[in-house]
């Protein structure tokens, strides 16, 4: 089954089914041969300020400098990078990946206790730190083995006057910089002044050293860090390239970057793929203001955007978004969760854009799954398998099984991470012995070679014996009018074993319970049909959208079971 390859057939015109692994050795020789076509172009946009990819291609320079020069960082030291969507983030990346160091990204939004967990399992010589989260560093860094931090306010490489505006504007007048001491922090931009009087030698990047230690699970049990390496980011950024670049004209497009880089999704499909292809990456800080985000959307000309769900229909609800111009819109990607029907068709209406939804896991770098860019309308499926990637269906045994049956997907290809950082026994049970990566996602595969997730094995809700699939809930339940979000659990039932529970934000504060409940008899079969229905202002998430099921769960399981 797995040989026939089914979706080579439905492949869009132009798209290889193998990539070539062999044109670029590092992200370094991609970034190099960006900088060498379109040195005067712009790179990144932050605040209304651009860097070219001349000057990031200095800036990263001066940076590595630092590094190897100042801090005698060896090969494979691990830098710790803790900051939002800013100019310092690519020049970071880019520096700490010339100087042949590994990027450790970081959540910003982390905890003191999340932040230590990681620095001390990744081993970080070096964290580099936006002055609002100073505060979170100032509790840990005596238990880490970080030995230099760099602190940086978000408008430092905004050029004057701007620069100090947004740095005091920040600190003194939204107050969104807590007090912090961290004695001998060096700051970002004397750091770079520093590289720039060191001479940054040659280093020997090779595609199987670690570029990225990116952290994962941290939702499901402890965070483990996915080796990724110079090969598998590669790899990934070809794939999804090849896939996503029919239409895009290179040198021109401008790509709305409002997932953080640290996550990725955004790190390949934003801030490789369209590096490669000259493109402009439109940084956005704090998409969660959204009024301040649909703004930057006014004049930023934009021709392509990704994002998680959450995001879309955040925009979607936002006055202003639908009377935005649209006209240059070629392309939106959605990934990092399920796509909504009711987000999807909305989108169409309002842009006139298919949103097309990919698939993809921190442990393939990410992409290993998109739907043909030339997709008129939503069609519920993850899409087709990338070039140089297989994908199939297991069931508990290994055992791959049959067009239409709900399974295990499993992936294999070159964007597969090398495994977890020290934790030899956990990438056992993630990749088996035949090289097969268990995503731990059920799903099922049409005739068509496409791809269909049905949820994540953990959260499926076992009804009198039925399988529930919360996804299902949530995308119907999401298509009803009033409802602006909303999350489906299972919880104990003494005669069901489970019954589902729903968590729904309103859009329409008349919303009722009964409503729910009447729209969700129309529309689903009995047992899937929620018996409990609570309303809330908001829902937990993650900080790139992604609802935290597993944090209603525990919320609910310290509750007495209710009839």
């Amino acid at each position: 089954m797995i040989q026939d390859r089914p979706w080579f057939k439905n492949y869009p015109a132009g798209v290889p089914h193998e990539v070539d692994l062999e044109g670029y050795r590092s992200i370094m020789s991609v970034l190099d041969k960006a900088i060498e076509k379109h040195r005067a172009r712009p790179a990144f946009r932050n605040f209304g300020k651009v860097l070219t990819y001349g000057e990031i291609d200095t800036l990263s320079r001066q940076f590595a400098a630092y590094l190897l020069g100042e801090l005698g960082l060896k090969k494979g030291d691990r830098v710790a990078l803790m900051m939002p969507n800013c100019l310092q983030y690519p020049v970071a990346i880019f520096g700490t990946l010339r100087a042949g160091l590994t990027v450790v990204n970081v959540n910003p939004l982390y905890t003191p206790r999340e932040l230590r967990h990681q620095l001390v399992d990744a081993g970080a010589s070096v964290l580099v730190v936006v002055d609002n989260f100073g505060h979170t560093v100032e509790q840990v860094i005596a238990d880490t083995p970080v030995r230099q931090v760099i602190t940086t306010g978000l408008g430092d490489l905004l050029g004057f006057p701007k620069g100090p505006v947004v740095n005091f504007v920040l600190k003194y007048i939204k107050k969104m910089v807590p007090d912090y001491s961290l004695k001998q922090a060096v700051r970002y931009r004397d750091a770079l002044s520093i590289g720039a009087r060191h001479t940054l030698p040659a280093v020997d990047i090779q595609p199987d050293d670690i570029a990225f230690l990116q952290y994962t699970g941290g939702t499901t049990g402890v965070a483990k860090g996915a080796m990724l390496t110079h090969r598998n980011l590669v790899a990934n950024m070809l794939q999804a390239g090849e896939w996503i670049s029919q239409g895009l004209d290179e040198g021109k497009e401008v790509i709305i970057t409002a997932l953080p880089l640290y996550h990725i999704f955004a790190l390949t499909a934003n801030g490789l793929v369209f590096v490669e292809n000259g493109g402009l990456n439109h940084l956005i800080t704090n998409p969660r203001d959204m009024k301040g985000f649909v703004k930057e959307l006014k004049t930023s000309g934009f021709t392509a955007i990704t994002g998680v769900n959450t995001l879309f229909n955040g925009l979607l609800n936002t006055p202003g978004f639908e009377s935005l111009d649209f006209s240059r819109l070629k392309m939106t990607l959605g990934g990092g969760m399920a796509v909504q029907r009711a987000v999807a068709e909305r989108w169409k209406q309002v842009t006139g854009v298919t949103l097309v939804e990919a698939y993809g896991l921190t442990e393939t770098s990410p992409a290993a799954c998109i739907n043909p860019m030339n997709l008129k309308d939503y069609n519920g499926s993850i899409g087709l398998p990338v070039p140089s990637t297989d994908a199939c269906v297991m069931d508990d045994a290994g055992q791959p099984l049959g067009v239409g049956e709900v399974g295990e997907l499993c992936l294999k290809g070159p964007q597969v991470m090398k495994g977890y950082w020290k934790r030899p026994e956990e990438t056992a049970k993630a990749i088996d012995a035949n090289g097969w990566l268990h995503t731990g996602d059920m799903a099922k595969m049409d005739e068509g070679g496409f791809f269909y997730i049905v949820d994540r094995k953990k959260d499926m809700i076992l009804v009198s014996g039925f399988n529930v699939y919360p996804n299902e809930i949530e995308d119907v339940v999401a298509g009803m009018p009033g409802v602006l979000e909303v999350a489906a659990i299972g919880v104990p039932d003494d005669r069901s074993g489970e019954t589902v529970k729903l968590f729904v934000v309103p859009k329409d504060p008349n919303l009722t319970t009964e409503q729910v409940k009447a729209f969700c008899r129309e529309n689903l079969t009995g047992y899937k049909q929620p018996r409990q229905i609570e309303f809330r202002k908001e829902l937990p998430k993650t900080n790139v959208g992604k609802i935290l099921r597993k944090d209603l769960r525990d919320a609910e399981l310290g509750k007495p079971s209710q009839h």
